[in-house]
């Protein structure tokens, strides 16, 4: 990975983790230790602590007592969110490419396609070759913002993540993409009614959220349970205990023994 002169630690150190996440190297559900990571970046726990709690507000990873930072097991509400996001994005970016696209950007993007669709009929699982495609794929959908001409829309795209976290909900769901996907976005995006570049976009988008849902909920809910389940079925136990519990001497109980009201009854006579 090329890194740019100048670069600080911590950022250094965020771009290195990201990319062992987006290669496969530290799977959804994996922990993270600041120790290993320090020690294979050579650096200090300083740059290591920034990096991780960077990611983590980017949410792409999240800490819990007694679990430690694991990369983020996402719900079927999270993958949606990203992809409602994305779709706010991506359509404007769709709209005003077919808008203000050059001939040449528009035979680029048709080529970029071709290539694209290629390519996912032949890639296999193996992490590198996953990390080159998706890679790729993600510049395939940066490039249309790029030639849209909107400097604002590729800075939201890259500070939401969500062409990132795209790229972490396919390699984790083991997604394929069906025959031809990009080359039927691309002739839409270069034709002339940006209206239907904005549906076809949405539509590209939309296709495989359901499928992405089901896999990522299939392949984590049975072996890793989501965080928060664990203590909350301790709280309904220690509430049941509480209630069946027997009070002790210590405590003081509302209820009058039959002894006490027996006494009192003697009391009263004399």
């Amino acid at each position: 990975m090329e890194i740019a002169r100048g670069t600080s630690l911590a950022h250094q150190a965020y771009l290195m983790t990201r990319e062992k996440i987006l290669r496969g190297e530290i799977p959804m559900g994996g922990v993270l230790s600041r120790r290993h990571l320090a020690a294979e970046f050579s650096m200090s726990f300083v740059p290591i602590t920034e990096a991780l709690q960077r990611l983590e507000d980017e949410g792409l990873l999240e800490s819990r007592p007694r679990v430690g930072t694991r990369v983020k097991i996402p719900t079927p509400n999270d993958v949606r969110e990203r992809y409602i996001m994305r779709e706010a994005l991506e359509t404007q970016s769709a709209r005003l490419f077919c808008e203000r696209a050059n001939p040449v950007e528009r035979e680029g993007l048709l080529e970029m396609a071709e290539r694209l669709d290629q390519e996912s009929q032949i890639v296999s699982c193996d992490p590198k070759e996953q990390y080159g495609f998706q890679s790729f794929h993600l510049q395939f959908h940066m490039q249309i913002a790029l030639w849209a001409g909107s400097t604002l829309l590729c800075e939201n795209l890259e500070k939401n993540q969500v062409l990132v976290f795209n790229w972490l909900f396919d390699i984790n769901a083991h997604s394929r993409m069906p025959e031809g996907w990009h080359g039927e976005l691309a002739k839409v995006l270069t034709g002339k009614d940006p209206d239907d570049a904005a549906l076809a976009m949405g539509r590209h988008i939309r296709s495989g959220m359901g499928e992405i849902q089901e896999a990522i909920s299939k392949r984590f809910s049975m072996n890793l349970p989501p965080i928060g389940r664990i203590s909350q079925t301790r709280s309904s136990k220690d509430r049941r205990t509480a209630k069946t519990a027997k009070p002790t001497g210590k405590k003081t109980s509302a209820i009058t023994s039959p002894a006490v009201k027996t006494s009192k009854k003697r009391k009263t006579a004399r």
